[in-house]
């Protein structure tokens, strides 16, 4: 094996892992780190580039629909649950957060202290259909964003996104509306894939 390119699993391989579900052509990195596989599905068409670190716990679960990306370095942390719809796609250090510590000093902090003592804020993250999300955004809990939305690098996303527009900023606000022009595009892929 080349040691500065580890490569990815294959299909065979990756059906033997324990996937909750797992489609056809899935491509995970082989210095991936997940934690869970028996909580994750995965649609077709999906690839989750080196260095990711995905962690769903028991309680947890993970959806990956089909023809998305996943940029390396990326972290979802999927304890309340996580949805990645059809056609999305994470750029390289995204973050996403599924449950958080409370940051304001009321209550102790991290997982090995008993959840008594903790105010940890959670809630499932959807990401929907065709949303791109730029490099080093962080998506915190009880977040939807709406379908063909884009969040651009680096922003901070705190609160649910409506559909069809171009967010940007710490925290992520709207810049303007995004063309729906990739709704025919992906209709005249889909045409030819048949």
């Amino acid at each position: 094996m080349n040691p500065f390119n580890p490569g990815y699993f294959n299909d065979n391989e990756l059906k033997e892992m324990g996937f909750k579900a797992i489609g056809e052509n899935v491509s995970i990195a082989k210095n991936c780190t997940i934690v869970g596989v028996e909580n994750i599905t995965i649609g077709n068409n999906v690839r989750i580039d080196g260095y990711s670190t995905i962690i769903v716990p028991k309680d947890g679960w993970l959806s990956i629909g089909s023809y998305i990306h996943i940029g390396g370095y990326s972290f979802l942390s999927a304890g309340s649950g996580i949805e990645l719809q059809d056609f999305s796609g994470l750029s390289q250090g995204v973050k996403i957060y599924s449950k958080t510590d409370d940051y304001s000093g009321k209550y102790l902090t991290n997982p090995m202290i008993p959840s008594e003592f903790t105010g940890v804020k959670e809630g499932s993250v959807v990401i929907g259909k065709h949303v791109i999300i730029g490099s080093g955004s962080v998506i915190l809990p009880s977040v939807e964003i709406g379908e063909g939305s884009s969040v651009g690098a680096q922003s901070l996303v705190m609160k649910s996104l409506e559909p069809w527009g171009i967010y940007f900023g710490l925290p992520a606000k709207k810049i303007k509306n995004r063309s729906k022009k990739l709704l025919e595009l992906e209709c005249e892929f889909l045409r030819k894939c048949k």
